[in-house]
């Protein structure tokens, strides 16, 4: 699939607000499983076709500078009795993406509206 350089993809889009949200309250990291959980109960009509589409769409994020993540400390995952997590967070482009790409969202939503 080609896009336009700086267009994000949906599920980008609803990554970096899961991502928002989740640091409003609190959590400024966040891992995959709970960017998941975030997003199914937010956008109940949406699903992820497979958790390695959330994964490629982390890394593919990443490499371009929207997220940030760091490995756990491995005696916190030993702790909890599970692998260690890979922690993300915005970055301030993946904020500033987000923002441009929220207006052509309400722009696309108000043209579908009826009058």
């Amino acid at each position: 699939m080609r896009r336009k350089p700086g267009v994000l993809l949906p599920i980008e889009v609803s990554i970096l607000e899961a991502g928002l949200l989740l640091r409003d309250r609190g959590r400024d990291e966040f891992h995959g499983f709970l960017v998941a959980k975030e997003m199914r109960e937010r956008d109940a009509a949406r699903r992820l076709t497979a958790h390695g589409t959330l994964y490629k769409a982390l890394d593919r994020m990443e490499r371009g500078g929207l997220l940030e993540s760091r490995w756990e400390d491995p005696s916190i995952a030993a702790e909890g009795g599970r692998p260690r997590r890979r922690l993300y967070r915005v970055t301030g482009l993946g904020e500033r993406a987000l923002v441009m790409a929220g207006s052509v969202v309400r722009e696309s939503s108000q043209q579908l509206e009826p009058a």
